[in-house]
């Protein structure tokens, strides 16, 4: 995600996470958009496990993560907080290990394919499910 705009543009498009947090935040600007990036696997359990209690909703894009990490399958499974999981590229229709996400299974719903415009449908599915259980 650090890399956006500058990695593989042809499947990730130009725009940069600071593009896309930008437009999240002129999109929703009822709702606090806060976000967090690390390549550190680590570093992602622990704020998927701190944001319960402070935040209504994750979305995540786990990166290559998504494929084999148990840990954040199991933080994601540990929260009480509802996880939108989002890639950009068609993960279904690109190399045959993408086709697997250890962590669809625990997210309350996945977006893929869409580029940039993954985030802006996973913040409106976020929007609609707790709008739907509050």
């Amino acid at each position: 995600m650090n890399l956006l705009g500058k990695r593989e543009p042809e499947v990730y498009g130009s725009q940069t996470l600071d593009d896309i947090i930008r437009t999240l935040r002129t999109s929703f600007i009822e709702i606090e958009i806060e976000h967090f990036q690390s390549n550190i696997e680590g570093e992602l359990i622990d704020s998927i496990q701190t944001a319960v209690g402070i935040y209504h909703g994750v979305v995540l894009n786990a990166g290559g993560y998504t494929h084999t990490s148990v840990a954040i399958r199991d933080a994601i499974s540990g929260s009480e907080v509802p996880v939108i999981e989002v890639h950009m590229s068609n993960i279904a229709a690109r190399e045959e290990f993408r086709h697997n996400s250890l962590i669809s299974g625990v997210c309350l719903g996945t977006i893929a394919g869409f580029g940039a415009h993954s985030y802006t449908l996973a913040v409106e599915a976020l929007k609609a499910y707790l709008k739907k259980v509050r």
